[in-house]
């Protein structure tokens, strides 16, 4: 019989960083939070696929400019061969094309060096609840970027209703509640929807209903 008492297992996260003074306070930051777990770090995003494939991390904090392979690459491989990890880029760097391409390659979370720990930690946990967190920053270089297609197919209303809710930082557990139905559905519509507006990822389905008008964005 399970213990109800049972503390869940911590999240289990991979640093890649190709600075080793970055990764080590990170390391010493993460370890102050009991539900967050640092089971290995990478220097580059070659180290950080292979590192993936050997720890089965939760969540990936992941550089973007790097040495042999860089973020955005190892974001690409990552997602494609180990799609339950998700991965949250940390730079220095705010650039249009970083950010776009990042998200693309199916980021969850995009947040700058600067942000404060606590903002980085939620960004991490909400990435392996399936959400998505970026820098308000970053966001507006998104909305701005992506393009408006009149040919994308329309939205069913039930499509609608799970684009809002998603776009608003639920997760499928989450809106499978709200709606009253089940979580197997809910990745059905997710998948159904990003077909129809031509997306590749929650985050980018979050920026088309933020620009479309679907959300408000908070001040």
């Amino acid at each position: 019989m399970p213990n109800a008492n049972a503390q869940p297992s911590p999240i289990r996260v991979l640093l890649v960083d190709d600075h080793t003074v970055v990764r080590r306070g990170l390391r010493l930051a993460f370890d102050l939070e009991p539900d967050l777990e640092v089971v290995g770090e990478a220097a580059n995003g070659q180290e950080a696929i292979a590192q993936v494939a050997a720890l089965a991390p939760d969540v990936v904090v992941m550089d973007l400019l790097m040495p042999v392979l860089n973020g955005v690459e190892a974001t690409k491989a990552i997602r494609r061969g180990h799609p339950d990890v998700e991965v949250v880029a940390l730079t220095s760097v705010l650039e249009d094309r970083l950010v776009v391409e990042v998200v693309e390659a199916g980021a969850a979370g995009y947040m700058l060096k600067e942000t404060r720990p606590d903002e980085l930690f939620e960004a991490v946990r909400a990435a392996a609840r399936g959400e998505v967190r970026l820098d308000p920053r970053a966001q507006q270089r998104l909305v701005r970027e992506m393009r408006s297609e009149s040919s994308r197919e329309a939205l069913t209303e039930r499509e609608l209703e799970v684009l809002k809710l998603l776009a608003g930082g639920a997760s499928n557990k989450g809106i499978a509640q709200t709606l009253d139905i089940a979580e197997a559905t809910v990745k059905s519509h997710v998948s159904n929807l990003l077909g129809k507006l031509d997306l590749k990822s929650r985050t980018q389905a979050a920026l088309y209903a933020l620009r479309e008008g679907l959300i408000v964005r908070d001040p």
